[in-house]
């Protein structure tokens, strides 16, 4: 597949998530990396947003809580590339109500090649990467060429059949009927 290239400037904008019993790690984690962080565009799910707020007193874009659409939100603002880097702290010994979404919030920093930590460590190698104060070429897969192997192998033949047709039955039946209205009557 083909790659094209975002480049990220010297702000950032992460998006910071933490599960109930990973908050206190998060904020710990943010307060010592403070001067950093407040560098960059922050975002965060509802209740950690406002935690984060407090702990950095700094303005933190937030998002509906994790389970009640937060992870989705953010995303969807990854897909759309507005967000570069994701640091979530999740709790793998808790389940959680939103399992599901919070896979799919994994999953999307992949699919869109994202710089993601789920954990404090990985977090820390990241943050004090050179690439964090720099710019970066992200490399993003070009997914054009599978949405349309995805449309011609769910509808090709159906598709092919609908462009053979030169009227769609609605509008000959509709012919019709206008054909017996405008009839003589005798």
């Amino acid at each position: 597949m083909e790659h094209s290239i975002i480049k990220l400037g010297h702000k950032k904008r992460i998006a910071l998530v933490a599960h109930d019993n990973k908050k206190q790690d998060l904020l710990e984690w943010a307060k010592w990396n403070k001067s950093l962080l407040i560098e960059h565009e922050l975002y965060a799910t509802g209740t950690t947003g406002k935690l984060l707020e407090e702990v950095l007193d700094t303005t933190v874009h937030k998002f509906r809580s994790g389970p009640l659409g937060g992870d989705q939100q953010i995303g969807a603002k990854i897909a759309e590339g507005e967000i570069d880097f994701m640091i979530f702290f999740w709790d793998p010994l808790t389940e959680q109500p939103h399992d599901a979404d919070v896979k799919a919030l994994l999953r999307i920093a992949v699919v869109w090649n994202i710089p993601a930590a789920c954990n404090r460590a990985t977090a820390d190698f990241m943050i004090s990467s050179t690439l964090m104060t720099g710019e970066y070429d992200r490399l993003v897969t070009n997914y054009e060429p599978y949405l349309e192997r995805q449309i011609e192998a769910l509808v090709g033949d159906e598709l092919d059949a609908l462009e053979a047709d030169e009227r769609h039955p609605a509008d000959e039946r509709h012919a019709r009927e206008q054909d017996s209205d405008s009839a003589p009557v005798a």
